[in-house]
């Protein structure tokens, strides 16, 4: 699907709060609610926005000790590399997790409420997982950057 500027504005201000009425976004980009509305549902049907989502305070939640985790698998056999998919998709703390190159082969954003929280994570749930060979963790000191937004 091809973008003309005001899609791009348009999903801009929908990243930037997603509540916004109709009437609230008219205005902003000088079309009308009818116009708006049926430019939202066609990049919802085209798929460029997926869903809509709450985003919350990891500090109120308890969430906010952060660790980015190195995960290396015993062997690249499909098979592992799917079951480790498919387990890790069942980790609640696990909030984001890649599939990289490199000296390891996946890459975990998690967050727990501190250390002790993390060590029982790792002892009860990760290693727990099949095929892991080894794993290596770095732990959030500040948080320079978050962005969900995408510019376009």
């Amino acid at each position: 699907m091809e973008l003309d500027e005001t899609d791009k504005k348009l999903l801009l201000f929908l990243q930037e709060d997603c509540k916004q009425t109709t009437k609230e976004l008219s205005g902003k980009l000088g079309l009308s609610v009818t116009a708006i509305y049926e430019r939202i549902k066609k990049l919802e049907n085209a798929g460029v926005i997926s869903k809509y989502v709450a985003l919350l305070d990891k500090n109120k939640v308890k969430r906010n000790f952060i660790v980015l985790c190195h995960v290396k698998l015993t062997q690249h056999k499909k098979e592992f590399v799917l079951q480790f998919e498919k387990e890790v998709m069942n980790l609640q703390e696990v909030t984001e997790c890649f599939h990289v190159s490199g000296d390891y082969d996946y890459i975990l954003k998690i967050g727990v409420r501190d250390i002790e929280d993390y060590r029982s994570f790792m002892l009860t749930k990760l290693t727990t997982l099949q095929h892991i060979a080894s794993t290596h963790s770095s732990f959030m000191i500040s948080e320079v950057k978050n962005t969900t937004a995408i510019v376009l």
